[in-house]
C-alpha cells in the first residue's frame, strides 16, 4: 500500500472539504479550489480528516492513490497558507519592474518582455532583481514561475539569468581558465 496514500489529512480550523463523486472542493480563508480526480480512488471526509482509498489493486490505482492524497494536501495547504516562489535575477542591467499588474523584464534583449499574471496569482518585485510569485494553487504558481524563468534561464559560465532562490547553478570553468 502507498505510504503517502494511506496517511490521512487533518483539516485545520476554517477549512472545509466537500466531495461530489470524483470532484473535490476545498474552501478556506484564502479562497476555494476545485479539482476532479480519477475514478480509481475514492475520497472520504470523516471527523475533520480526509481519507483517500483505492477502488481496486491495479497498478494505475496504486499510482493514483498517493498522487491524489498529495494533491488534496496541497489544496488544503494552499487555502490556509498559500504558496510562494522567489526568483532572483543576476546580470548587469537585468531587472524587473511592475507596470500596473504586468511584470516587465529587461533581460539584455533588444526589447522588454511583458508578462501578464494569471487570475489568482500575485506577482511582486520588492527589489529590481527579485520577483515574488504567490497564490493558492501550487500548480499555477509553479507554472507562472517557470514561464518567468524560461525568459532567460541561468547560464553556467557567469551565472547570468533568472533562477529560483533555492536553486544551485553548477558553474563551469571557461576555456581560458582551463589552460
Amino acid at each position: 500500500m502507498s505510504r503517502i496514500g494511506k496517511k490521512h489529512i487533518d483539516l485545520p480550523a476554517g477549512v472545509s472539504v466537500t466531495v461530489d463523486g470524483i470532484t473535490v472542493t476545498v474552501k478556506g480563508p484564502k479562497g476555494t479550489l476545485t479539482k476532479t480526480f480519477n475514478n480509481l480512488v475514492t475520497v472520504e471526509v470523516k471527523d475533520n480528516q480526509v481519507f483517500v482509498n483505492r477502488v481496486n489493486e491495479t497498478k494505475p490505482a496504486k499510482q493514483m492513490h498517493g498522487t491524489t492524497r498529495s494533491i488534496i494536501n496541497g489544496m488544503v495547504k494552499g487555502v490556509t497558507e498559500g504558496f510562494k516562489k522567489v526568483l532572483l535575477i543576476t546580470g548587469t542591467g537585468y531587472r524587473a519592474q511592475m507596470e500596473g499588474k504586468n511584470l516587465v523584464l529587461n533581460l539584455g534583449y533588444s526589447h522588454p518582455i511583458t508578462i501578464e499574471p494569471v487570475e489568482g496569482i500575485t506577482i511582486e518585485t520588492p527589489q529590481p532583481t527579485e520577483i515574488h510569485v504567490s497564490g493558492i494553487n501550487k500548480e499555477v504558481v509553479g507554472q507562472v514561475a517557470a514561464v518567468i524563468r524560461s525568459k532567460r534561464g541561468p547560464e553556467p559560465y557567469k551565472g547570468k539569468g533568472i533562477r529560483y532562490s533555492d536553486e544551485i547553478i553548477r558553474r563551469k570553468e571557461s576555456k581560458k581558465a582551463a589552460k
